[in-house]
């Protein structure tokens, strides 16, 4: 499940971002922790960005994309409460780095990128470092992906005006869905649970900024 760990010459730095942009701030969820320090995030940015990738902020990944920071990604696992046997959908694979961190987490992940180049560059290079626990898959993710549902978590790395009625249907009884709601240009980052009874409730988890989720059930192109 757990991807290939050889790239020692960048350990120190992923150090560095743990203790600094996770645990300092909060990111006290120890297999978080580990999972953020093993996923060699430098392998998941452009090449002349390398130098940047354990650096304090988003990096553009191409097409208007891009990879979100550390904490954030961080955060927003955490609030998911990931299982070792939860099923979880990532909406927005981009360069497959979330799904990476998620995978030692938990036992499988089904990521979706609307954008085919994107999601055939993030295939090709969680299977070269054996994240044999993620599928990824071409489409529409706001309509989720009904073939492999109920999901017990799901979590959107892009944002919407409002939650896909399509992802809320995929969601399990007492599963966690995390999103960002809101405009274009900023969001509030949700947390949504739904009980064994099927109620839902959400708490706001912060002001973030994404790119649009596009979709049948999001924003238009």
């Amino acid at each position: 499940m757990a991807g290939l760990r050889n790239d020692d010459n960048k350990i120190s730095e992923r150090e560095a971002m743990v203790k600094e942009q996770l645990i300092f701030r909060g990111i006290w969820n120890e297999a978080v922790q580990n999972s953020m320090l093993a996923v060699p995030r430098h392998l998941f940015v452009p090449e002349n960005l390398r130098d940047y990738a354990y650096c304090d902020g988003p990096l553009s990944i191409g097409d208007g994309q891009t990879i979100s920071q550390p904490y954030i990604v961080a955060y927003m696992i955490e609030a998911l409460d990931p299982g070792k046997d939860d099923v979880v959908l990532e909406i927005g694979t981009g360069s497959g780095y979330a799904a990476a961190v998620l995978s030692r987490l938990v036992s499988k992940v089904y990521t979706i990128e609307r954008l085919a180049s994107h999601a055939k560059r993030a295939e090709t290079l969680l299977k070269k470092l054996n994240y044999n626990n993620i599928e990824v898959i071409t489409g529409d993710g706001t309509k989720g992906l009904p073939e492999q549902a109920p999901f017990d978590k799901i979590i959107v790395s892009a944002g919407a005006s409002v939650t896909p009625k399509s992802l809320l249907e995929q969601l399990n009884m007492g599963g966690r869905l995390v999103i960002p709601l809101g405009t274009r240009d900023s969001q509030e980052l949700l947390l949504i649970s739904k009980d064994m009874h099927g109620d839902i409730k959400k708490r706001n988890l912060g002001s973030v900024r994404f790119v649009p989720l596009i979709g049948d059930e999001g924003w238009e192109r």
